[in-house]
C-alpha cells in the first residue's frame, strides 16, 4: 500500500514523460493531460515532429521564411495526428477490428473499451481536435493561399481514409503507402511550403527517407498484428505478403534510408551534414538482428506494449535515425549550408 501510495506522488513530468515513453497512463490515479496523452497516442508523435523539423530546417535560409509559420505548420500537424488517431480508434471500433483481445487494447487501453472515455466523448474530442486543425489551415491559407488547403485535404482523406468507410486503406494493402506518402511529401513538403509559400521538387525527394523509417513502424506493428489481422482478413500489406517476406522488405526499406541519404547528399537534395544520420547504422543491424527472427514467444523485460515486437524495435530506429539527420540538418542551418 505504501509503495501504490509512492507511485501516485511521481511529479507531473515524470507521469507525462512515462505515457510518451511507453503509450500507457503512469501507475495510480491517472491525471487528466495523462489521459489525453494516452487517448491521442502521443507516444508515436515523434514521428511527425521529426517530418515537420525536416521541412522547416531545409526551408532555413531560403526565401520567404518565416518562423512563426514554420511552428503554426508543425502544431497544425500535431493537432491532425492527435485528430487522425482518435478516428482510427473510432473508426476501428465501429468496424468491429478492436476488441478486448485485440492488439490496440492490449499494447495500452483502448480508450473506448478501457472506460477511459464514452463513444461520444470521443466523437466530441475528434470534433474538436479537427476544428483546431481547420483553425491552423485557415490561418496558413490567408498567409501562403491555396496550395496550403491542397496539402491539408489530401492528407486528411488519406489519414482519414486509412480505416474509415469507404476507403478503409488499411484493409486494401494502402496503409503502408498511404504512411509513406504523408509522412513525406505532404508533411515535409507541406511544412517546407507554409515556412516560405513555394517548394522545389528537391524537397520531395528530400522527404522519402525519413518517410521510409515512418512506414516501417507500422509496417512492424502490422506483423505483430498478423495472428490477429489474417483470421479477420484485414488486408494489411504483411497479412498479403506473408510474414517473412514482410520482415525482409521492412528491413530492405530501412536500408533505404541510409542509402537514400547519401545519394540525396549527392545530388544535393539534402545537404552533407544529413550524413550525420548515418551514424544510426548500428542501431540498425541490431534492428536487422531482431528482424532475422521470429518474434519471441513471451514478452522480453522491459517491453511496455507487448504483444508489439517489431513496431517498438522499428520505432527506437526511427527515432534514433531521425534525430541524427535533424541534427545535421541544424548544424547546415548554422552554417548556411541548406
Amino acid at each position: 500500500m505504501a509503495q501504490t501510495r509512492e507511485r501516485t506522488k511521481k511529479p507531473l513530468l515524470w507521469r507525462w514523460g512515462f505515457v510518451l515513453r511507453t503509450c500507457n497512463p503512469p501507475p495510480g490515479k491517472v491525471d487528466l493531460v495523462s489521459k489525453w496523452l494516452v487517448l491521442v497516442r502521443a507516444c508515436v508523435f515523434p514521428l511527425t515532429i521529426t517530418s515537420a523539423a525536416i521541412g522547416g530546417l531545409l526551408a532555413v535560409h531560403h526565401a520567404g521564411f518565416d518562423p512563426w509559420l514554420f511552428g503554426l505548420s508543425g502544431f497544425g500537424l500535431l493537432l491532425a495526428h492527435a485528430a487522425n488517431n482518435i478516428m482510427n480508434d473510432l473508426f476501428d471500433l465501429e468496424s468491429s477490428i478492436d476488441t478486448q483481445n485485440y492488439p490496440r487494447a492490449l499494447y495500452a487501453p483502448h480508450p473506448i473499451l478501457s472506460g477511459l472515455i464514452s463513444k461520444t466523448g470521443m466523437w466530441t474530442s475528434a470534433a474538436v481536435v479537427n476544428l483546431m486543425s481547420l483553425a491552423v489551415l485557415v490561418t496558413l491559407t490567408v498567409y501562403r493561399g491555396w496550395p496550403i488547403i491542397a496539402f491539408a485535404v489530401s492528407g486528411f482523406v488519406l489519414s482519414a481514409g486509412y480505416a474509415a468507410p469507404p476507403l478503409r486503406l488499411k484493409k486494401r494493402g494502402l496503409g503502408e503507402p498511404t504512411v509513406l506518402i504523408v509522412w513525406g511529401p505532404l508533411m515535409v513538403g507541406g511544412t517546407y511550403f507554409a515556412a516560405t509559400g513555394h517548394i522545389p521538387l528537391r524537397i520531395i525527394f528530400a522527404s522519402i527517407p525519413f518517410a521510409l523509417l515512418a512506414t516501417t513502424v507500422l509496417m512492424g506493428k502490422h506483423i505483430d498484428k498478423l495472428p490477429w489481422d489474417g483470421p479477420k482478413n484485414v488486408g494489411t500489406l504483411p497479412v498479403i505478403l506473408g510474414e517473412r517476406r514482410a520482415r525482409t522488405i521492412t528491413v530492405g526499406m530501412m536500408l533505404g534510408f541510409y542509402v537514400l541519404l547519401v545519394v540525396l547528399v549527392a545530388f544535393r537534395a539534402l545537404p552533407i551534414f544529413a550524413l550525420l544520420g548515418l551514424l544510426a547504422l548500428p542501431r540498425f543491424v541490431e534492428v536487422w538482428k531482431a528482424y532475422s527472427k521470429p518474434k519471441p514467444s513471451e514478452p522480453p523485460k522491459g517491453n511496455p506494449v507487448w504483444p508489439l515486437w517489431y513496431a517498438p524495435v522499428a520505432f527506437v530506429h526511427s527515432r534514433r535515425a531521425g534525430a541524427l539527420l535533424l541534427l545535421g540538418l541544424v548544424v547546415a542551418a548554422i552554417f548556411h549550408s541548406v
